[in-house]
This record gives C-alpha cells, structure tokens and sequence, in this order.
C-alpha cells in the first residue's frame, strides 16, 4: 500500500488514570501545547484526501477534550469510521448520547481487572464502577463494544474472569494485550514482565474462550514480544498502514516512535501528504534498504520487517538494529535476560509500581 488507511488521533496526553504500563511518552509536558479544534479539522481533511479510511480517537483520554464531540462529527462528515479508545471515565449518558449523534462508530473501552480493588490499584484511582456503567449505556445506546484490557504480572493469573466479565457487560470484543514495553512500561518491565506459567496457562484459558465464544465474541490474544521466536511486524512495517498524529501535532508512523532521534514532521509545518511521503521520520525505515544483517538476508525480512524499531533503539541505544526480540539478533541476551528474571525462583513480587502522573481529572458532563 502506498498510503495509509489508519489514523491514531492522540489528542491529548492528560488522563484521569495513573496506569504504571501507559505507554504515553514520559516527557508529557512537551505535548501541552495541544491542537486546536480547527487544526484537528484540517487533520482530519488531510488525512481522508490521503486515503485513510479509520480515525481511532485515543489519548490520554480523550474525553477531556471539550471539543471531542466537534471532532467525531467533523471525522464522520467526512466519511471516517471513527472508534472511541477510552478509559470511560467521563462517559456519561449525557455525553455518550451527544457522541452519538455525531456519528461516533465504535467504542473501546479499558478496564484493569476483573475484580474492583484490584482495578482500581492498578489505574491509580476508583474507577471500575465508573467503567462498568459507561460499558452498560454503550450497549443501551447500540454502539459495538470492545473491551481491552492490558496482561502484565499483576493481573494475568485472573484471564478468565477478566473474560468473564466481558461477557457479562455484552462485549463484542474483547483485546487482551500484553504489555509493551514503551513508556512507562518501560520504566516498570521488571514488575511488569509474567512468567512462562503465567503466560502458558493463560493462553490455555483463551484457547477455550475462543471455541466456546466464537459465535459471540472475538477474543484477540496479543502474545508478549519478549516470549517470541521471531518480533512481530511492528505496525505492518514502518510508515506503511498507519500513522499517529500526538497532541501538539507530530506525525509519527507508530505512537512509541517519539522516543527515537529522528527529525520531527508536524502538522503545524507541512501537510499531512508530504509528511507521509517524504519526511525522514517516515522514510528512515520505510521498507526493506535500510536493514542490516541478519535482517538483509533474512527469508522473513517482508514479513517481520525487523520487527519494532522503538523497542530497538530501547534495548540498544541503535533504532536500526534487528529487533533482540529475535532470536536471531546478536543482541537477543538483552530479551533473554530479562525473560530468565521474569522466571527466577527469588523474583521479589512486591516492589512498587511507578506510577504515570495524573494530569486531569474526568469531565463530568
């Protein structure tokens, strides 16, 4: 494909919760100079004249944006489906049936856990019977309904009542994702990462999830890198599907891309098109030229594409070198290592979390 048909609109980074796994850049203040609600407009033109079909409307949490509600109907004007990608908190009726009417297509809601406490620790602030509701009036109101929910240490052992709890609020989807280790994610891996146990029972649970659901509920299992043989294709290959646009207007062809020391290509400066396609944060890694070995001669190089280039340049320092995922990649101890922690019969389990900051409170109208 020569252009992209997804658009991930961060239009904002602040967020009630304080999630220790949020893989929103750490150096958040720097994206406090947020788009104005007609510059998302002429995002979103440029972005429908390039050919994207998708607007995936993310944070933060977007729902502290005033003008959320302008956005999702500019995006629909415009013939995008448009897909919600919310912590909920803030979705009253009120405002889920104002989003309604301006066409808003789908809508994702998070959720920590199954269980209230346990939530409710992990986001940092009370906020599972907040979710609960805002997931009960987005079935009332007949918008399809996915549930994600992010695997890491502290919550993977309770797969099947997380599954559970899908179905009980009428989940059409449901996204169990390990966590990626972007972020502060990064800043927590060691907490964070499961062990081989861990994960082999859990996927055991979502085996039979898929058979016994199939008729009513997609379940995706996004399968942790670090377990890997071989990386995942990270986001189709670099610049190739998708792009993301950040708060303040960078485009970036993957939402970690921030992290890397490329030169920046905002919106504010050049349209959207030839960002795409000609800006050096969009070509650096675009197809297959750039690869070094083993990738060059790899029989999978058009599959894996090398694999992630953030989670690279994380473990390496180098953003062009074979993902460590892989267990070809000189560099693979570094994933090793850390999996063989992960799996230490002396692992401590109780060391803190460090916590994303708080940066709004949820709107209540």
């Amino acid at each position: 494909m020569d252009n992209p048909f997804g658009l991930l609109a961060e239009l904002t980074y602040r967020c009630p919760l304080a999630c220790a796994y949020c893989s929103n850049p750490l150096n958040m203040a720097d994206y406090a100079d947020e788009l104005a609600t007609d510059e998302w407009r002429r995002v979103l033109v440029e972005a429908r004249d390039l050919g994207v079909l998708q607007c995936h409307l993310s944070g933060g949490e977007p729902l502290v944006r005033n003008d959320l509600v302008e956005i999702v109907a500019e995006a629909h004007e415009l013939g995008l489906y448009t897909n919600l990608v919310t912590s909920a908190l803030g979705l009253t009726r009120a405002k889920a049936e104002r989003l309604r009417a301006a066409g808003l297509d789908h809508v994702q809601v998070s959720i920590q856990a199954d269980e209230p406490g346990l939530s409710d620790r992990i986001a940092g602030t009370p906020s599972f019977h907040r979710k609960i509701e805002a997931m009960r009036v987005v079935k009332e109101l007949d918008w399809p309904l996915t549930v994600n929910v992010v695997l890491h240490r502290r919550n993977i052992d309770r797969v099947a009542e997380v599954l559970t709890l899908a179905e009980q609020v009428g989940a059409d989807r449901v996204e169990l994702a390990n966590t990626q280790y972007y972020g502060w994610a990064w800043r927590n891996r060691d907490q964070l990462l499961p062990s081989r146990a861990q994960l082999d029972a859990a996927e055991a649970v979502v085996r039979a999830a898929r058979k016994r659901l199939r008729d009513r509920m997609d379940v995706i299992y996004v399968l942790p890198d670090y377990y890997s043989r071989y990386p995942k294709p990270c986001m189709g290959g670099w610049a190739a599907r998708q792009l993301t646009v950040t708060p303040n207007g960078e485009v970036l062809p993957c939402p970690a891309a921030q992290s890397l020391p490329l030169p920046k290509a905002s919106v504010r400066v050049d349209p959207l098109e030839r960002i795409w396609t000609d800006s050096p944060v969009m070509t650096a890694f675009r197809g297959t030229d750039w690869m070094p070995e083993p990738c060059r001669s790899c029989v999978r190089r058009e599959v894996d594409f090398g694999g992630c280039r953030c989670q690279a340049f994380q473990l390496t320092g180098d953003a062009a070198r074979t993902d460590p995922v892989c267990h070809l990649s000189p560099d693979h101890d570094l994933v090793a290592s850390a999996v063989r922690a992960a799996n230490a019969d002396s692992r401590p389990d109780d060391r803190p979390l460090i916590p994303r900051p708080h940066r709004a409170r949820a709107p209540t109208a």
